[in-house]
């Protein structure tokens, strides 16, 4: 039996799924000026290794990827020693 074949019976459940980019600090000021469609730059690029984190917990591992206009996030590994 696999993986998604044990889970299956709880597949509908949301879970909230958090993937940490990055980490900057910012001033209140900065904090204050941003508007929607504001910029603001982060030090990672694709190809770099991420954290996965699924109800708070590490549960996976990723890398940061570019599919045309927009970024997103490879899984690859998943954390077994949980």
């Amino acid at each position: 039996m696999t993986a998604q074949e044990k889970v299956a019976h709880i597949a509908e459940v949301p879970v909230q799924v958090e993937v940490q980019l990055d980490r900057r600090w910012m001033k209140l000021s900065e904090l204050l000026a941003l508007e929607e469609d504001s910029i603001v730059e982060l030090t990672r690029s694709a190809g770099e290794n991420i954290d996965i984190f699924i109800g708070g917990e590490l549960a996976a591992f990723g890398e940061i990827v570019i599919i045309e206009t927009s970024m997103g996030v490879r899984i690859t590994d998943f954390n077994i020693n949980r």
